[in-house]
């Protein structure tokens, strides 16, 4: 008979466990805790190709976040030994479904129904986006198989990292871009929680893949790092098509791709590799739209930033930033 273990919390099986489980524990939320229905008024005042690429983004990242709750985190899990570990895994798997259903919170409150179901359409049909699913998929499918290679379970981590930290930012670029132009901005503080979220599931999952890719021999470590590089690269050339096919009509390709190669040297980081892709100028305003500082939130009725609806609404660029 088998002998199942008990999660023993009283002593830490590593040195970040558990500042990992509090952190998760401090980002929890809900999806009905914010009020997009404030951004009526804005959504009506978007030109029509600028409402059609907000709804694709969204759209594919709900794709991709039912992907990682359905699929990737249940069947990492299954094959990391810590019990702890495998606790702050399944607090991230479950906030992933709530990041899944959160774009319909949003969906419901800018699109009718048949807008709704042409979105889900086209995510399903959208050769780039089922591309990027596909590829993913195709290494968490690896960890069913009967005998999982250390080297497998490294490239599941791995494809999970650059999902989290490199392929979900093509679609919070537009959410974060409007929100600085001051439109959208209640359904951005859902973005900006999912953010976060994926942030530190980032983190954590480029942690154990380095764990494993530490226990390999130099000649391994090489040819894991060529492996790596290949799928990274494969995903990248697929992101540019997927950003051209979402943004080329508003005129935001270009900002798009930079954002691409600045996420995609990130999550080499958190695998702890060096930066792969030159990064010229990441858009001003979309990384000044991560900062919270200056939102203001009623911890006892709402947790949504308060602004005033302007009256005459002018993009801001790049330039406005240079003084």
């Amino acid at each position: 008979m088998k002998h199942f273990k008990a999660v023993n919390w009283n002593t830490p099986d590593n040195d970040y466990v558990e500042m990992f489980w509090e952190q998760n524990l401090k980002q929890f939320w809900i999806d009905t805790e914010y009020i997009p229905s404030k951004d009526i008024d804005s959504w009506n005042g978007l030109k029509p190709e600028m409402r059609t690429a907000y709804k694709r983004a969204l759209g594919g990242l709900t794709l991709l976040d039912t992907l990682q709750s359905h699929t990737g985190m249940p069947k990492v899990i299954d094959h990391i030994d810590s019990l702890q570990n495998k606790s702050v895994l399944s607090y991230m798997c479950m906030m992933e479904t709530i990041h899944a259903k959160s774009y319909s919170t949003i969906f419901t409150t800018v699109a009718s129904g048949p807008e709704i179901d042409e979105i889900f359409r086209w995510v399903q049909e959208n050769e780039h986006l089922q591309l990027k699913a596909n590829v993913i998929d195709s290494y968490y499918r690896k960890l069913d198989e009967k005998s999982v290679s250390p080297e497998d379970l490294f490239m599941a981590l791995a494809s999970s990292v650059l999902l989290e930290t490199f392929l979900f930012y093509s679609g919070f670029f537009l959410p974060l871009w409007l929100a600085g132009q001051g439109q959208m901005v209640a359904s951005c503080d859902i973005i900006k929680k999912i953010i976060a979220d994926e942030s530190i599931h980032g983190v954590f999952v480029g942690l154990l893949a380095q764990e494993i890719f530490a226990t390999f021999s130099e000649k391994e470590q090489k040819r894991v790092e060529k492996n790596l590089k290949q799928l990274m690269y494969k995903l990248y050339e697929n992101e540019l098509k997927y950003t051209d096919e979402v943004y080329s009509e508003i005129g935001l390709s270009a900002d798009v791709k930079e954002y691409i190669r600045y996420n995609g040297n990130k999550a080499l980081m958190n695998l702890g590799f060096a930066p792969e892709f030159e990064v010229k100028e990441v858009n001003a305003i979309v990384l000044n739209g991560l900062n919270v500082e200056t939102t203001q939130h009623d911890f006892f009725s709402k947790k949504s930033t308060n602004y005033e609806k302007a009256l005459e609404v002018v993009y801001l660029q790049d330039e406005d930033f240079r003084f």
